[in-house]
């Protein structure tokens, strides 16, 4: 039996002491940090593991450095802090990046304050970073020669952190985690209804992906549908105090761009945060800032217009980028949380705080999460366990297993010579280090899984698609033990490849019928 159907299984037959509705980085973390605890948690998402937002990201962890231009210094230190953690415990999933921050002329702060800003940021994050330096037009051009000079008075270079295997794998591993400590999960289930019943929340849930409908019992109830979290409320008949307003978020995967491996980041020509990040052999451009009245998003043409001209001011290309260079988008939604009696449309968006909030119902047994961030993932998860602690009789230990972090060093050098060992002696046409290297940021101790794999069928350790990276061990494991009930959700969220190739490439592509048959779907 594979993992999702044994976690199906599981739903169908059991009673849990939490019930965990959203399966993004918020309903991620939670899961992890109560089972860790002890406590049986079921999670579910009425789509794919981090199908919403959480695959949407920049996939950048940082300590929001924009936000010293409102003064949130407290918010700054704590996303700081919080990142140096992701940093200390995922050490290869959680990476330092660097970034050119170019000073246009036009930029509403001169370059003193850009530099005094950026010094700033390095110190309320306790130095863990590479300290920033000036960038002089000259060095500018000598490091990126792919940046327009017009315009510009020069720049500074200073650190934040990235997720080089993306988002979606970053929560994809926080669920492993939770699955480790003995929850359920299962992607394509919905919360059909819910209602409170002698201190138990009966719920009714139905497969999306079958015709199939069961009920489930848990002591507590937590509502983790990110953008859809008001919606829940409303549905379910549930209080509530807080709600969402939306922010549109566009990227566009383009050629590459750049020379090196840092984040180009000017104002747009409306002053938003701009950025240019690599992936692969490609670069991402965005993000688009846009207010929505509903969490359904969509790129339009002014978006792509908006994207390529942004790209097409700040870089010397030897001709302008258009649409037909346009290899695949992102778009998703930013919840921000507000007051339910806060404002009611979308017209001081900019102004509003990127915090989380956690809201507590603790005599109904009913927990929400608003807002969130990747980067915050970690203080998510430990308000979960606090707050499940006063909301139940019998509530989880505050202490115990730590429920986040890569295995130990000792376990990844013996996985990386064994895997190196292995995939020299296959058809990997990658280095084996790197190829090792990989599998381990991608799966952790189920790498091994992937070892086994690749010694019992030597051929799966070829690439799913020339020249990917992805290998048909890969598209095995997710078989069994990743949950993949779509297509997308191997290519899109499992792996990167429905962003590294155009629509109908992929499809085109040697081997491409051979992996899904090795998928299943």
């Amino acid at each position: 039996m594979n993992r999702r159907a044994a976690s199906l299984a599981r739903l169908r037959s059991e009673d849990f002491d939490v019930l965990i509705a959203g399966a993004g980085i918020n309903g991620a973390a939670s899961a992890a940090a109560l089972a860790a605890r002890g406590l049986k948690v079921a999670l579910v998402d009425r789509g794919d593991f981090a199908g919403q937002t959480s695959s949407a990201s920049s996939n950048l962890v940082w300590g929001g450095i924009k936000y010293l231009e409102s003064y949130e210094f407290g918010l700054v230190r704590g996303l700081c802090l919080s990142r140096n953690r992701l940093m200390n415990h995922y050490p290869d999933n959680v990476r330092e990046m660097r970034f050119y921050a170019l000073h246009t002329r036009d930029f509403r702060h001169g370059g003193a304050a850009l530099r005094l800003g950026t010094w700033a940021y390095w110190m309320m994050g306790s130095g863990r970073t590479q300290p920033p330096r000036a960038l002089s037009l000259g060095r500018l051009m000598h490091e990126e020669p792919a940046v327009s000079l017009e315009g510009l008075r020069g720049g500074v270079e200073y650190s934040d952190a990235c997720l080089p295997e993306g988002d979606a794998r970053f929560v994809l591993g926080l669920i492993r985690a939770a699955l480790g400590f003995g929850a359920v999960a299962a992607n394509y289930v919905e919360v059909l209804s819910v209602r409170r019943e002698g201190g138990l929340w009966l719920a009714r849930l139905r497969r999306r992906d079958a015709e199939e409908e069961f009920p489930l019992r848990a002591r507590l109830l937590v509502n983790a549908c990110g953008p859809y979290a008001e919606a829940f409320n409303l549905a379910g008949g549930l209080p509530f105090r807080h709600r969402h307003l939306f922010s549109k978020g566009v990227h566009l995967v383009l050629p590459k761009l750049l020379s090196g491996r840092r984040i180009l980041a000017f104002p747009a020509s409306d002053g938003r945060p701009f950025f240019l990040m690599p992936l692969g052999q490609r670069t991402v451009a965005g993000t688009t800032d846009t207010p929505l009245d509903s969490p359904e998003a969509a790129v339009n043409e002014e978006d792509r217009r908006f994207i390529l001209e942004q790209v097409n001011r700040r870089l010397r290309l030897p001709e302008p980028l258009g649409p037909r260079d346009i290899i695949a988008e992102r778009c998703g939604v930013r919840p921000l949380a507000v007051a339910a009696d806060g404002p009611q449309g979308s017209g001081d968006w900019l102004h509003l705080s990127r915090r989380h909030v956690f809201e507590e119902h603790p005599a109904l047994g009913l927990l929400a999460v608003y807002g969130g961030k990747i980067s915050d993932c970690l203080n998510i998860g430990e308000e979960a366990l606090r707050a499940t602690a006063r909301a139940l009789p019998q509530g989880p230990a505050l202490t115990g297993p730590r429920w986040f972090g890569e295995p130990g060093s000792g376990e990844r050098q013996d996985f990386l010579r064994r895997a190196m060992e292995t995939l020299a002696r296959g058809p990997c046409p990658s280095p084996p280090r790197k190829a090792a290297e990989r599998l381990w940021r991608r799966y952790g101790s189920e790498a091994s899984a992937l070892l086994r794999l690749m010694e019992a069928d030597p051929a799966s350790g070829t690439e799913a698609i020339p020249g990917s990276g992805v290998l048909l061990a890969e598209a095995d494991h997710a078989a069994t033990a990743e949950m993949v009930v779509r297509p997308e959700d191997f290519l899109r969220r499992r792996t990167n490849l429905a962003l590294e190739y155009k629509a109908g490439e992929l499809e085109a592509s040697p081997g491409y019928g051979a992996l899904l048959k090795r998928l299943g779907v």
